[in-house]
């Protein structure tokens, strides 16, 4: 079994958010895809085997510690691996979350990716979680930006969202991570999409992922597109839109993620891949 290590939302191999990618004829069993998550250490590992005659694939991800139902950068990894197989295309990828259709091309000699993801949910963030959490993060309720108050999101797997008043009090998180990620199971969630807006169409984030048992995503292609579905839906954006998504500056992995915010549907997300040596 042969595991592609591609660094995705970067075109820079030290910076982005490294995916295991596994393409083979068909899927191998959980026990085995879940092992080979473990060994390969990455945020996620995606699990691709391509429809014979087609462009679509059965797409399973895996963190070290279980299975999620989508991941945003191992998707953008997977489809760049697939373009250098195929040609650039647009394949079908139907993972557990649905289908995601993934466009490639060339941007500036580059490979890149863009995903569009499945209909987006918002949902109120339960009182509980929100006393229970904030204490966990480090924060109280006057750290939170009014404008982009908590909000649970979904495009494919279900985020915290929030907004903070201040950059520094984003880039100095540190987290409780056995309580974080206890109650992020008991709410079903996948990550936190933390975020600070620096501009109209510009947000800095971080992203906490401790129930995969990692620490953070440098870049997290499936929250960001949960954060243009949580903007669209309290209507603070004037659509269409186009998004940046700056993350993993604390990491010391530099990723750059754009988000397409239509009227309606699905929410895009683009971004650059490259291969680590």
């Amino acid at each position: 079994m042969q595991v592609q290590r591609i660094s995705a939302f970067t075109r820079d191999p030290g910076g982005g958010n490294p995916a295991g990618v596994v393409i083979s004829d068909q899927l191998p069993d959980e026990a085995t895809m879940q092992r080979v998550a473990a060994e390969v250490g990455y945020s996620e590992t995606a699990f691709v085997a391509v429809r014979p005659g087609t462009t679509a694939a059965d797409v399973r991800y895996f963190s070290p510690e279980r299975e999620v139902e989508f991941c945003g950068h191992a998707t953008i990894a997977s489809a760049v691996a697939l373009a250098e197989i195929h040609g650039p295309a647009t394949f079908e990828f139907h993972t557990r979350a649905g289908l995601v259709p993934v466009s490639t091309a060339v941007d500036d000699g580059h490979p890149l990716a863009t995903l569009t993801s499945v209909s987006p949910q918002v949902h109120p963030v339960p009182d509980d979680l929100l006393a229970r959490l904030l204490p966990l993060l480090g924060w109280s309720e006057d750290d939170l930006d009014p404008d982009l108050s908590p909000a649970l999101s979904y495009a494919g797997a279900w985020h915290f969202v929030a907004g903070l008043r201040e950059l520094p009090r984003l880039e100095a998180l540190e987290y409780d991570f056995a309580g974080v990620r206890e109650l992020m199971l008991k709410h079903g969630l996948t990550t936190l999409q933390l975020v600070h807006r620096t501009g109209p169409s510009r947000f800095r984030a971080r992203n906490p992922f401790p129930v995969g048992g990692v620490v953070e995503d440098p870049a997290t292609g499936a929250a960001a597109a949960a954060l243009g579905a949580y903007l669209r839906h309290f209507g603070l954006l004037e659509l269409p839109a186009r998004l940046t998504i700056t993350q993993g500056v604390e990491m010391g992995r530099p990723s750059t993620l754009h988000v397409d915010v239509p009227v309606d549907g699905g929410i895009r997300v683009s971004g650059n891949a490259r291969r680590i040596d």
